[in-house]
């Protein structure tokens, strides 16, 4: 398809390039605001956009406006926000100095609070909520591959902006409830730690009981705040996040055969928070587990696994060394190893 729409990626990170790549490949005009790094990188090798489906396309730097630039939002009509939660405030001031008062703002970031941020400092803007639900790796060389499966789910709004972005091979779907879409992926987000201080890759971890115990259990304690908050999650799988659990605990050969019918893992596939450790970058804890313990102590509730991973998280962004390749037991009641 081909859009009369200019879309500028705020933010271009692994899952904004791949988001941007697959529109512009989709047929969209697409402009991306990203950090030298990236600019550098896509500049000398071009874009590629991958995925464990099979997918492959790749972008000249001259089919892509690259810029670091916040201008260049003065010429989009979608704006779609992939920055980290921590730099919500600031993109957010960028882009209402300006972007036209027409743009459509589309956050596409991890957590439940950045739309608020966005919609306080744009008022005079339409500011929409997304969930990403796959993982990408930025694998060097501007290559940037999604390991995972799933549509973006978007919230809905009269101009069909979910129907306006969606392509053959990148889907948006329009939802009701974003919000509680938003808290579900929450919840299947606090596995971004535990695979973060694992250093498994994502299905060899998930393919281990002991760290499955220990994700439903994180999960379990995060549904009673949770519940405790007035929040009722949405799963984005079609069992209940209520049941998510007891799922997770079954046999491995059990566990497989139903995962395998509800989400699709490459061999690769890593949390972006194992990658954050990896590059020496901080982490969205504070929006994930760091969140879960701030609600617990405002409803006098206790979430002692939460804040275990909270500081266990904190430790290795202080060391700087990448994942420190715990076991479950360690992150449990931690014990260095020797």
């Amino acid at each position: 398809m081909t859009s009369s729409k200019s879309i500028c990626v705020a933010g271009a990170g692994s899952i904004g390039c791949f988001v941007g790549g697959m529109l512009r490949s989709g047929g969209h005009a697409v402009s991306l605001l990203a950090r030298p790094r990236v600019i550098d990188e896509i500049n000398r090798n071009g874009l590629k956009v991958t995925s464990f489906e099979g997918i492959e396309h790749r972008l000249s730097s001259a089919e892509i406006k690259l810029s670091g630039d916040p201008a260049i939002f003065a010429d989009a009509d979608i704006i779609l926000v992939t920055v980290k939660s921590d730099d919500t405030a600031e993109i957010a001031e960028l882009i209402a100095q300006r972007a036209r008062k027409d743009a459509v703002i589309v956050s596409l970031q991890n957590g439940t609070g950045n739309v608020s941020v966005l919609r306080e400092a744009m008022p005079d803007h339409d500011v929409l909520a997304g969930m990403v639900p796959f993982n990408v790796l930025s694998m060097g060389e501007g290559h940037f591959h999604r390991a995972t499966s799933g549509d973006i789910l978007l919230e809905k709004d009269d101009a069909e902006t979910a129907k306006l972005l969606s392509t053959p091979e990148l889907v948006f779907r329009g939802v009701d409830d974003i919000e509680g879409v938003q808290w579900g992926k929450l919840l299947v987000n606090l596995n971004n730690a535990l695979n973060a201080l694992s250093g498994l890759p994502l299905r060899d971890q998930l393919a281990q009981r002991s760290w499955r115990v220990l994700f439903a259990d994180q999960m379990r304690e995060a549904l009673a705040v949770i519940k405790a908050e007035g929040i009722a999650p949405v799963s984005t799988t079609p069992l209940p996040a209520s049941f998510t659990p007891f799922i997770l605990k079954l046999p491995d050969a059990l566990f497989t055969k139903i995962a395998a019918s509800m989400v699709k893992i490459d061999p690769k596939a890593r949390s972006s928070m194992w990658e954050d450790l990896q590059r020496g970058r901080r982490t969205e804890i504070d929006h994930l587990q760091g969140l879960i313990v701030a609600l617990a102590q405002r409803h006098g509730l206790k979430a002692p696994l939460s804040a275990r991973i909270v500081a266990l998280i904190r430790e290795a962004e202080q060391a700087a060394k990448g994942s420190p390749g715990l076991t479950p037991e360690q992150v449990r009641s931690p014990v260095r190893p020797g």
